[in-house]
Parts: C-alpha cells; structure tokens; sequence
C-alpha cells in the first residue's frame, strides 16, 4: 500500500484516488458542497486555502492546501520507487 503526504501530515491511500483537481470551477465547488452537507468531506487545510480536491473511491472528498500538480508529482514518485523495488 502506497502512503501521499497531503500536506500537514495528512496521509491518504495513493490507491484509493480517483481524481485529484483543482478547487476553482463551480461544478468542483458543487461536489465540495454536497460532500460538506452529507458529512463526507474531510478538510485538511489546517485552516488554509484548499488548493486541491482529492476524490476517494470512497466517496469522500479530501481539501488539500497543497497544489494538485505537487500531490500528482508525490504519487508519481512514490508509483516509480514501487516499481523498482520489484
């Protein structure tokens, strides 16, 4: 199982990640909202602007405060270590 630092010691399932975006469109702001109101949105901004969205295959929604390209860079890098160590 491969562990993506979210920002502020947040760790989430790299397997688990359906899409990660940007927070800026409205269809985005949507989906954040009605995971705000069905109690599935899980806020890891320590309290800073969300920068990502992270869609689960849970059906939970992930703020981040950190960028979307730098969390897809961490899941890319930890994806090519996996695959040297077989």
């Amino acid at each position: 199982m491969q562990l993506i630092n979210i920002g502020f010691g947040n760790i989430v399932s790299a397997e688990r990640i359906i899409s990660i975006v940007s927070p800026d469109s409205a269809p985005i702001k949507r989906i954040v909202q009605e995971a705000k109101d069905g109690k599935n949105a899980i806020d890891a901004t320590y309290g800073r602007r969300t920068r990502s969205v992270i869609i689960m295959d849970s059906g939970h929604i992930i703020l981040s405060a950190v960028q979307p390209e730098t969390i897809a860079g961490r899941v890319d890098t930890g994806l090519d270590n996996d695959d040297e160590n077989k």
